[in-house]
């Protein structure tokens, strides 16, 4: 199949968080054939090294720094670092988070501070890390992982679906705040993506049909579907689109 090019994010300093496998592997790779400067961030070192090597023919190759989100003053030291190196940052992509099942009972309060740093936390914080420069440049991108998750009630995630819900929050809250800056805010919210890690953990071939007959496609959705919104989210095309929640998920509605 053939893609639509965006030529408004030649050259543009794109920062991915997660970046490392999955969606955010997809991503990278997506805007790096762009032309995009990326930069990308993770705690798995083995993945993120292999996806940069993989990608040393991108016209730009995008670069991996290891980055524990959990912590505000990591953030911060990461993103100045790349500011020096490539200048402001112009489109964020806030994807890292992990869904990890649980039951209620088992939930501690230290469980639950982990949780939202891993999924929430450091959404903010990257944001309010990357829209100095973008302020100064009178425009930017961010983008926001959302989840169909919580919108479907699924079992066994209420922490997970806590920060996703929140993520939705947080995304009109930037966008209104920022949006006198030219900066625009979006949420893209997956369906049930064919990654590595669900395939692994969470998905049977019985599940998979299973989330296949709900959907009002009946096609498995690719991290490089997520990916293609996050294209023209970013670009100029989208120069008007803010404040919105944007669904790649095959019309799954559930059982």
């Amino acid at each position: 199949m053939s893609y639509a090019i965006y030529p408004s994010l030649s050259g543009k300093t794109v920062v991915i968080t997660g970046g490392g496998s999955g969606i955010g592997a997809a991503m990278v790779e997506a805007f790096a054939r762009q032309g995009a400067r990326v930069f990308f961030l993770d705690v798995a070192v083995e993945d993120s090294l292999a996806l940069q090597e993989s990608l040393r023919d991108a016209s730009h190759p995008p670069l991996f720094r290891r980055c524990d989100l959990r912590s505000a003053d990591a953030i911060q030291s990461t993103f100045s670092e790349i500011v020096d190196i490539a200048g402001p940052i112009e489109v964020l992509v806030n994807n890292a988070g992990n869904d990890e099942r649980h039951e209620i009972d088992a939930v501690t309060p230290t469980y639950w501070d982990d949780r939202i740093a891993v999924n929430l936390k450091h959404y903010f914080f990257c944001a309010q890390a990357a829209a100095a420069g973008m302020r100064k440049n009178g425009r930017g991108v961010v983008l926001n992982l959302g989840s169909i998750s919580w919108h479907l009630a699924l079992p066994n995630l209420s922490l997970y679906m806590s920060a996703k819900a929140g993520i939705e929050g947080l995304t009109r809250g930037l966008a209104r705040d920022l949006g006198e800056a030219g900066i625009r805010v979006n949420c893209i919210i997956p369906g049930a993506v064919r990654t590595p890690r669900q395939m692994q953990l969470w998905q049977s071939p019985e599940s998979e049909a299973k989330v296949v007959a709900s959907q009002c496609l009946r096609l498995r959705i690719e991290p490089e579907h997520v990916a293609r919104m996050a294209l023209f989210l970013a670009s100029d095309d989208a120069a008007r689109c803010s404040g919105r929640d944007y669904f790649v998920d095959a019309g799954w509605y559930g059982e």
